[in-house]
């Protein structure tokens, strides 16, 4: 049996945190390293490591979670915007192997930059066949 992760451990009361938000299934608190003031992590109760991992029920209570906090944060930060994103897997920059979702509120002049900013310019992506990878994706959803 693996140790806990800290978002476990956030669950089961083991370490403190500024809870904002709580269900029987979703939690929701500040990042202890926040990118902005309200900087905000919703996370199942449940220990799924990616979205692919968590039954649908419980990715629909994480998003409404989501929903629902996005405003309130906002308004809470009088932050002028907002960019919500999950790190899926380590490739992709999840450090703790908890699903959780970023509300990162945004302020004008802030420097941060749209969510297309996190890929150098020189990948591959613009040499892919967008017919042949629609085409997979819908195979893969059949």
């Amino acid at each position: 049996m693996s140790e806990p992760t800290i978002f476990e451990r956030i669950v089961d009361g083991e370490i403190p945190a500024e809870i904002v938000h709580e269900t029987d299934t979703v939690l929701a608190f500040l990042d202890a390293n926040p990118l902005a003031p309200g900087h905000t992590l919703v996370i199942p109760k449940a220990p799924h490591k990616r979205l692919r991992d968590t039954p649908p029920e419980l990715s629909a209570d994480v998003f409404d979670a989501v929903r629902a906090l996005t405003p309130a944060i906002e308004n809470a930060v009088d932050a002028d915007a907002t960019t919500i994103g999950i790190n899926d897997g380590p490739a992709a920059g999840q450090e703790v192997p908890h699903l959780h979702v970023h509300i990162v509120p945004r302020f004008e002049g802030d420097g941060g930059g749209p969510i297309h900013a996190i890929m150098d310019a020189g990948t591959d992506a613009d040499s892919a066949d967008p017919g042949e990878i629609a085409a997979s994706i819908v195979d893969e959803l059949e």
